[in-house]
């Protein structure tokens, strides 16, 4: 059977995506709802914590809950791996990088088909929009196929990496691995979102013409700050471009 707390969760949700209940405004009193609605504060609370999650409402401690004002999207370029060039030069969007050298635990290491303890560069970037973040990746790479002055802060490798494209030799394929999925607890911890949000999770590995892979990327958006965009480009037979 449905939980109350569900179904109310859907009207407050229907009120706001409708523009009934605009951004800024302030709900009622938890003591309030939960008399409109017949329930107890404890299953209100319930159905304002779904909300909470989806980044639909704030609750502000000693002031209420109020309707947040919808986050800025960002875009995700498919195929080429990279955010678009226009939302990555924003001044407003700042990526938060740092690269170090590990040894390849078991993930990373199955990834990159390397035995595990190689050495590998990890990268982090963290991308903030104003005061939210907006994305986190991981990249991998093995150590000896890393860019010259990537560990040395060279400014044309870091933009590179603040687009989050591909930094090592020109890969011959690309395959992308998209998903919806909760967040994990790190995720979650660095994008400031709750354990019920839903992230956008891409993996990308890039191979090279040989089928050596020469970089593994883990990306995770917030669900409700990107949108993705893939382009499918249709190889044609030789007989039809004869004809």
């Amino acid at each position: 059977m449905r939980s109350r707390h569900h179904d109310i969760a859907d009207d407050l949700r229907q009120q706001i995506t409708a523009g009934s209940m605009q951004p800024g405004e302030r709900l009622l009193s938890e003591a309030g709802l939960a008399d409109r609605y017949k329930v107890s504060t404890v299953t209100l609370r319930k159905a304002l914590a779904v909300l909470q999650g989806e980044g639909l409402l704030e609750k502000i401690h000693g002031k209420g809950n109020f309707v947040r004002f919808p986050h800025r999207k960002i875009l995700y370029i498919g195929g080429w791996g990279t955010l678009d060039p226009w939302t990555a030069a924003e001044p407003a969007l700042r990526v938060t990088v740092r690269s170090t050298t590990v040894q390849a635990q078991a993930h990373p290491a199955v990834l990159l088909q390397v035995p595990t303890g190689s050495p590998i560069v990890e990268t982090t970037c963290l991308s903030h929009g104003d005061e939210s973040p907006y994305g986190l990746a991981r990249i991998y790479m093995p150590r000896d196929l890393v860019p010259a002055g990537m560990l040395d802060d060279d400014s044309a490798c870091r933009g590179a990496v603040t687009r989050f494209a591909v930094l090592g030799p020109p890969s011959a394929a690309l395959r992308e691995t998209v998903c919806a999925r909760p967040p994990t607890p790190d995720e979650a911890s660095a994008l400031r979102i709750g354990y019920a949000s839903v992230v956008l999770s891409i993996t990308r590995i890039a191979t090279d013409s040989t089928g050596r892979v020469v970089e593994a990327t883990l990306l995770a958006f917030p669900g409700d700050r990107v949108d993705a965009v893939f382009n499918t480009h249709h190889e044609l037979d030789e007989r039809q471009t004869q004809g």
